[in-house]
């Protein structure tokens, strides 16, 4: 028999939902821009087949971060641990959760590929933003082309993967049947996400197209070279100064307990579970070393110019 009270939980498209109109009245409260990317807004636009989001996604200046969270903590919002490690995963992002939520909430300040000034990005993002109602609240979202540009540039860090291929090629067909090419790329040139947006748009774009395509950063080329946890790690110790590869080797050996609550806020700590921990994050790394390899190989020959794989949406 069913517990009634089982009744009263969120669902998590719910969740998503109502996660959203909640961020937003918070937001307004405190006098905050903020805009939502991904999620179930970019399925209502178009821009993605459907499918069921997880968590929800909000966009708000560098500025602004705290306060948002501040705002949330006070409803009962926590953040989530996070590994350190700013040098081998930059971060971009801040996640929090709610013990009555079956969903989370990803505050962005900045956003991977992006490689202008986070202040200016958000700017220039900001002017390509429109409403869009959901689960009764007005809500601030990317216009299609903006959208189209954010979800491209999700994708293209993880091309080799079949869903990220598949989203690429879903966006180039709609960018090129309405004709979003042209204001795409004035975002991605206002917005310094030229040359990690290439293998997108160098075949969309038409005249006048880029007299010289940007060289990516090394944040970014690293992105793409790193299938596996453990190649950024190795990467970052390799070109990091010699001063601090001791202290990086040591973290990466024993790392401290936030490594181990990122993916498990509830994990066992104790000695024995930290053990436990320690076994299965080395048996993970024993079976990824074959694709560390691979990845290693390809930063050793890789192009300087990192004009990555060529056009993605063929």
């Amino acid at each position: 028999m069913q517990d009634p009270s089982d009744k009263t939980l969120l669902s998590i498209p719910e969740a998503v939902l109502l996660g959203h109109a909640l961020v937003q009245r918070v937001a307004d409260s405190l006098g905050i821009r903020a805009f939502f990317i991904k999620g179930p807004a970019s399925v209502v636009q178009g821009l993605r087949l459907p499918k069921m989001s997880v968590d929800v996604d909000v966009f708000v200046p560098p500025a602004d971060l705290e306060p948002l969270l501040v705002g949330l903590q006070q409803r009962g919002w926590r953040e989530r641990p996070v590994d350190p490690d700013g040098k081998t995963f930059p971060k971009h992002s801040v996640t929090v959760d709610h013990p009555s939520w079956p969903c989370c909430i990803d505050v962005h300040f900045r956003f991977p590929g992006m490689e202008g000034d986070p202040n200016a990005c958000f700017d220039v993002m900001w002017a390509h933003t429109e409403d869009l109602e959901l689960a009764g609240q007005v809500v601030r979202v990317p216009s299609k082309a903006l959208g189209i540009l954010i979800l491209a540039l999700h994708a293209l860090r993880s091309p080799h993967l079949p869903a990220c291929s598949q989203e690429l090629v879903f966006l180039a067909e709609l960018t090129e049947r309405e004709s979003h090419a042209a204001e795409i790329l004035e975002i991605a040139t206002a917005t310094g996400s030229l040359a990690a947006m290439r293998p997108f748009l160098e075949d969309l774009v038409s005249q006048p197209k880029p007299e010289e395509w940007p060289e990516a950063s090394t944040e970014w080329r690293n992105r793409l070279l790193a299938k596996e946890p453990g190649s950024a790690r190795i990467i970052a110790i390799a070109q990091a100064p010699l001063r601090d590869k001791p202290k990086m080797l040591f973290r990466a050996v024993f790392p401290p307990t936030e490594v181990f609550l990122t993916g498990n806020i509830y994990a066992d700590m104790t000695f024995k579970g930290r053990l436990r921990q320690h076994q299965a994050r080395w048996a993970r790394f024993l079976r990824a070393v074959p694709k560390i390899v691979k990845d290693l190989s390809q930063l050793r020959r890789r192009d300087p110019a990192a004009k990555s794989a060529g056009p993605l949406h063929r």
